[in-house]
Formats: structure tokens, sequence, C-alpha cells
């Protein structure tokens, strides 16, 4: 019971002592990995929850961390950082996705490709526009603007032929096509509408 009473008198005092440094920036994104996304006069940064400036407010703009690495952007290129501040890759992307099953989205020189948490490329740059993995397959759009799925080798799985493609959930995926919207599985059979 004690310790109930010690919460409820903490608690508030926690948080009165986070609203502290959160006003010294303009914008202050939840906790992830140990580090807010943070920004004043338009510039990003990451504080740990006690507001230390562990990634300094030098970069144009910046996602939150996933997988222990954020994209941040230096003047109009993009790089990734670990949670510490140093830089996995150069400042030499276009545009960057967070990571999610150990690989990221980049794009660079108008076609996207993937990265590993290395900075690797491990998925060449050869779609006109990719999403992230899940399910072990990935949404992707050939040259010609189509999209279809690939597996991490970068094998089409299900051929390019959707106006649209979104990720795989619980088996299933939202499709585009002739501008009617429906469902397919991973076999490419539709499901529903």
């Amino acid at each position: 019971m004690k310790s109930i009473y010690m919460l409820l008198f903490v608690w508030p005092m926690l948080a009165l002592q986070a609203q502290k440094w959160e006003k010294n920036y303009d914008y202050v994104d939840e906790c992830i990995c140990g580090l807010s996304k943070v920004s004043k006069n338009g510039m990003v940064g990451y504080a740990n929850k006690e507001g230390v400036e562990i990634i300094k407010l030098i970069y144009n703009d910046g996602l939150t961390f996933n997988e222990g690495l954020v994209a941040v952007k230096k003047d109009k290129k993009w790089l990734y950082l670990d949670s510490t501040g140093n830089e996995v890759t150069q400042a030499i992307f276009d545009e960057a996705m967070s990571f999610e099953n150990g690989m990221a989205v980049v794009t660079k020189d108008g076609l996207s490709g993937y990265i590993n948490r290395s900075g690797k490329v491990v998925i060449n740059f050869q779609f006109q526009n990719a999403g992230n993995f899940r399910e072990g397959l990935a949404p992707a759009s050939n040259l010609k603007g189509y999209w279809g799925y690939i597996d991490k080798q970068a094998n089409w799985v299900i051929k390019p032929q959707y106006g649209y493609a979104d990720n795989f959930s619980g088996e299933e995926a939202r499709v585009i096509k002739d501008d009617k919207v429906f469902y397919i599985n991973r076999e490419n059979k539709v499901l529903h509408e």
C-alpha cells in the first residue's frame, strides 16, 4: 500500500520534470528506443527521457527511431544514425524510411532500393517506389509504375500489375487495380472487396 502512495506522489513530480525540459523545444515526439525526437527553430535532434540532447539539433528533418536506428536529413540528403549519434551511412539518400525487419527503403537518383542495419545496399536501386517488408514480402513498383510484391532477394513473388499495393497484414494485402480496391492473399487470389 505504501508503494501505491509513493507512486501517486512521485508520478506528478516526474511529469512536472518532463514538462519542464519539454518547454525548451517547439516539438517533442514520443520517446522510442530511449530517445525523443525534438525540434526547435526548424532543426531536429534527439533527447533522452531526462531532456539531455544525445543527438544535437543540427538536422533539417528526422524520423523516429526504429530498430535502434533513425533516418535524419542533413541539408538535402538523408543518412542513418545509431542511438549515440554515430553515422551508420553517409548523407547520400534522396528519401529514407524507418527500419523494419532489419531493412529500410532508401531512394537514390530517383530509384528505390533497400539497405541493411549496417548501411549496406542489399537490394539494388531498381524500383520506382517501394515499401517495407512485412510477412516476408514488400510492395514495390517497377519503372512503369505498376505495383507487385518482392521477396528479400528482390524476386517478384506477385508480378507488377496493380495501380497500388499495400503491405501484407494477417496474410492479406489491399491492392488497387482499374480504380477498384480489393484484397489479395500471397498467391495473388482475390479474397474480398
